[in-house]
């Protein structure tokens, strides 16, 4: 007779299997108490699901400076004399009529002039705002690109644009596909590592989703460094535990990680082995890393900070650090760049507070004979708008600026343009997926053929668009 009872009671096939495998893991564990020696898990390497290039890569890593917030073009990087002549006019309603614009609707728009002057620097003679004077005197080794455009006007759908390729929530940041598709150079460090600082304008909260590895196994993901204490929580081992006692304790876990493994073939049991691995290895490769104090003085001097400050500076001298050790994708969040109003003195304050750190990080990088391997991106998710209702700029997608720089990168050169107020692209537009698609071509990949089955569907992080920028690229 059937009861209710005696169906909760009855035991599934799934309970049982999942009951089973517990007893299989305590007997394994109970072997390996026993045993006299223990023998370390070898744990794979994952060298990247491209086994060669697709052509020659001319870089081994990326060191993305993020202007978050939204670096207005008109005050950093693209000189337009034209918007200063109609400073207080009405922007002409040609530019704007039917356009997407963050501003409040029935407010008349004014155009407001670029706030700093400009000069040209270097034998390029590339145009650059003076409250960037260190950048300035790298100008000959910059590619600036006047032509961005993206498809999100608020700070997050356009965060999740410039590193996933896509508004769409849940697909893999760039920086995963690059460790899903080439691996990491680094065995004692995450293959790709995050850092933030604030300072300067409104500081917009960057979400862990940005750099996270959506669909991918969760191994590719971002690690995030805190700039200031111990970089990673937990990173010394807890009172009265040596290494050798954790080593032991960590052999056993991963013994029955394995097992598991071995039987469900789970891509986030691999993963938990490896990052248990990496783990480990973190808890005396981060101290290392951390420890500036053995930095020349004249390194400080040229970054301008001793370091452990949770400057931006300071982590540009840690990327430095990050490369040297072989992490394959760096990336350095500055939160201060969302100057709605009063963008004068904004600008200016948050320029002085990544300018010389982003000069010095290239220098040194020169110096050291690794600005060939690498490429060094700066720019935000958007840029400002030309007109205002206000003193300051709001958000803009039609045309902005980043510079690339290093990585086989044409220095002193200038792509793209905007119209004569700086609002839209006129001239050899860059969408993100473009940008992207030429960062993987430096590292040697086809961005059409680095793709990962998901759901019945082959993706990759260009999705159905972008274009190599071949002009830019040696």
């Amino acid at each position: 007779m059937f009861s209710i009872e005696n169906w909760l009671n009855e035991p599934c096939r799934r309970a049982f299997l999942r009951r089973g495998t517990l007893g299989i893991g305590a007997a394994a564990l109970g072997a390996l108490l026993r045993a006299e020696e223990q023998t370390v898990v070898r744990v794979p390497e994952w060298t990247g699901v491209l086994k060669s290039p697709h052509h020659p890569p001319r870089i081994k890593r990326v060191i993305h400076l993020c202007m978050a917030g939204g670096a207005s073009h008109l005050e950093t990087l693209d000189h337009k004399p034209k918007l200063a002549e109609m400073d207080g006019q009405s922007m002409p309603e040609s530019y704007t009529k039917g356009k997407q614009i963050a501003q409040l609707q029935g407010k008349e728009l004014k155009c407001l002039a670029p706030q700093h002057p400009f000069n040209k620097h270097g034998k390029s003679g590339l145009e650059i705002s003076a409250i960037l004077p260190h950048i300035s005197s790298v100008a000959d080794d910059l590619c600036v690109i006047n032509s961005m455009q993206t498809d999100q006007i608020n700070h997050d759908p356009a965060h999740t644009v410039m590193n996933t390729g896509t508004s769409i929530p849940g697909r893999p940041s760039m920086g995963s596909w690059l460790l899903y598709g080439l691996g990491s150079q680094s065995k004692n460090l995450p293959g790709y590592v995050v850092l933030t600082s604030v300072g300067g304008g409104q500081s917009q909260p960057i979400a862990s989703r940005q750099w996270h590895s959506g669909f991918l196994p969760s191994r590719f993901q971002g690690v995030e460094f805190r700039s200031k204490g111990d970089p990673v929580l937990y990173v010394n081992s807890p009172q009265g535990v040596d290494i050798d006692g954790q080593r032991e304790v960590i052999d056993a876990v991963q013994e029955l990680n394995r097992i598991g493994n071995e039987t469900f073939d789970d891509p986030e049991i691999a993963t938990r082995i490896s990052q248990y691995e990496l783990a480990f290895r973190m808890q005396t490769s981060v101290p290392e890393l951390m420890d500036v104090s053995n930095e020349p003085q004249h390194i400080h001097d040229l970054y301008g900070t001793q370091g452990g400050d949770g400057t931006f500076a300071a982590n540009c001298l840690l990327a430095r650090r990050l490369a040297e050790r072989g992490v394959r994708f760096i990336q350095l969040y500055h939160r201060g760049w969302d100057h709605h109003g009063g963008i004068k003195k904004g600008a200016e304050v948050t320029a002085k507070l990544v300018d010389q750190g982003t000069a010095a990080l290239i220098k040194d990088l020169k110096q050291r004979g690794m600005l060939d391997e690498t490429l060094v991106i700066w720019g935000g998710e958007f840029g400002r708008t030309p007109m205002a209702q206000g003193n300051g700029r709001d958000h803009h997608i039609m045309g902005f600026s980043t510079f690339l720089c290093g990585g086989g990168v044409r220095g002193g050169t200038k792509y793209g343009a905007t119209d004569e107020l700086g609002y839209a692209a006129i001239e050899d537009h860059v969408h993100v997926n473009d940008l992207h698609a030429t960062m993987l071509h430096q590292f040697g990949i086809d961005h059409e053929r680095l793709t990962y089955r998901f759901q019945g569907r082959d993706f990759r992080l260009t999705d159905v668009a972008g274009t190599v920028i071949q002009k830019i690229v040696s």
